[in-house]
């Protein structure tokens, strides 16, 4: 296990190819259990950083014995802050909870901030986040923010001690650093490759100390992003993101739900595939050739999306780690 640092400080200091990994929430209602079971199968890589997901609160309606609809808020897997307060504490690893726009009113933020800083949890991904179920497009909420650059601004500001209505308080003697998203294939609703890395850049500019990449499965295409990021002049850290196959359902569901191309030949393996365990051992096959050849091009993490992948993420691992 590293030292615990923080995680931008990690990133900046030499090292080898870190793993890090991303973990949810459980369901509503559900144990941190499985939480811990994915962190401590994959606790033998000495993991530099976890991160945590935060889910947007969605509306659901209820129909009573009058007949008549009662509205209610729900999140399907609350409690980012006590996951990231409890990984922070169980095992001493820098524990990464994301902060997002989607669902949540700046009010709602700076409450999470104030709680993290407390938690002496000062390591963040700040995003945007997904549209609302059913929704054609992202539309923020009241009072909240449009973009994650708005976001990485109200986290400046909180750091500088200027709170939402204000008002002043001491600047933090350790202040939140944080990285944002970056996407290889585009994100879905920039209008260009062009215009997507301006965007990643501002967020860089203002205050951003690395980047994290959606998922991918053609390396050329990570690398091609890192280049023309950095002829875009974007310097920090780009960590690639990886996840494994693992259900017959990921060859329309993945490219359909990120925006994300299979190359040719994963596409032609997968459509041989006949059950979930072939999709599986497919999976780890082409992870470990992809997080092969990103360790010996020197990238400073493999970050791996464990959802319901930690079997196929612990096979990759002992083949490359």
């Amino acid at each position: 296990m590293t030292d615990f640092i923080g995680v931008s400080q990690f990133l900046n200091t030499p090292h080898d190819t870190a793993f890090s990994m991303e973990v949810l929430p459980p369901l509503r209602g559900k144990s941190i259990d499985s939480v811990f079971r994915t962190i401590e199968r994959l606790l033998p890589f000495n993991p530099a950083y976890v991160n945590i997901t935060t889910h947007r609160t969605e509306t659901i309606y209820h129909e009573t014995d009058s007949g008549m609809f009662e509205r209610f808020s729900v999140k399907s897997r609350p409690g980012t802050v006590a996951v990231a307060a409890a990984i922070h504490e169980r095992y001493g690893i820098p524990a990464v909870p994301h902060l997002i726009c989607s669902g949540f009113t700046q009010s709602d933020i700076e409450n999470e901030l104030i709680d993290l800083s407390f938690l002496g949890i000062t390591d963040l991904l700040v995003l945007r986040g997904d549209r609302a179920r059913g929704e054609n497009r992202f539309t923020p909420t009241p009072g909240g923010h449009t973009h994650a650059l708005e976001l990485c601004e109200q986290v400046n500001r909180f750091n500088e001690g200027v709170l939402m209505d204000g008002s002043l308080c001491e600047k933090l003697e350790k202040p939140f650093t944080y990285g944002v998203a970056g996407y290889p294939e585009k994100h879905e609703e920039a209008m260009n490759p062009a215009t997507d890395l301006e965007n990643l850049k501002r967020k860089v500019e203002a205050g951003a100390t690395y980047v994290v990449t959606q998922m991918f499965f053609d390396n050329k295409k990570y690398f091609d992003f890192v280049l023309r990021a950095r002829e875009a002049g974007i310097r920090v850290p780009i960590i690639p993101g990886l996840k494994p196959l693992t259900t017959l359902t990921h060859q329309s569901m993945l490219p359909k739900t990120f925006h994300i191309d299979f190359p040719e030949e994963l596409s032609e393996e997968l459509r041989k595939c006949r059950s979930n365990d072939e999709v599986k051992d497919l999976g780890v096959e082409w992870g470990i050739a992809q997080a092969r050849e990103l360790r010996a091009a020197g990238v400073p993490s493999i970050h791996f999306y464990s959802m319901n992948a930690a079997t196929s993420i612990e096979r990759i691992a002992k083949a490359v780690y």
